[in-house]
């Protein structure tokens, strides 16, 4: 029988088109990757911000799932705030880690740090982000 969160990732096709992939360290903790390729150029050397938001997103997002899965729970992003610190660039291979630091009944808040391993761990960006968590019966899961 599938999990939700092997649900996910068979339905997750956006993040399938990005070119993201991730593994769950622990509950409440994943790690994303991406490479930086010209699908993703905004300039012709530098990643388009929503590639990195969108990153950061999936990251936060499925931290939080990860936390509740086992609870049959699934969770919606309600808001995030995203510092851009430094521009992804054609080639980087970036790593985003996401962390559940705060959980509530419904409220789950995370936070992510985007790298850069083929430039040294260069900080790309931090966020931090709310979600609520619900029944997986809502979502059609």
């Amino acid at each position: 029988m599938d999990t939700l969160i092997d649900k996910y990732i068979k339905g997750n096709h956006f993040g399938k088109l990005i070119g993201m992939d991730f593994k769950i360290i622990a509950d409440g903790e994943v790690e994303y990757r991406l490479q930086i390729g010209t699908q993703h150029l905004a300039t012709p050397m530098a990643a388009h911000g929503g590639v990195i938001a969108a990153l950061v997103d999936a990251a936060l997002g499925v931290a939080a799932l990860s936390a509740v899965h086992a609870q049959n729970k699934v969770v919606s992003t309600l808001e995030y705030k995203l510092n851009f610190l430094s521009p992804a660039l054609l080639g980087d291979q970036l790593r985003a880690t996401g962390k559940v630091i705060q959980m509530g009944k419904r409220i789950v808040i995370s936070e992510c740090e985007v790298t850069c391993s083929s430039r040294e761990n260069k900080l790309i960006a931090k966020a931090i982000g709310t979600f609520n968590s619900y029944d997986a019966a809502k979502a059609g899961y």
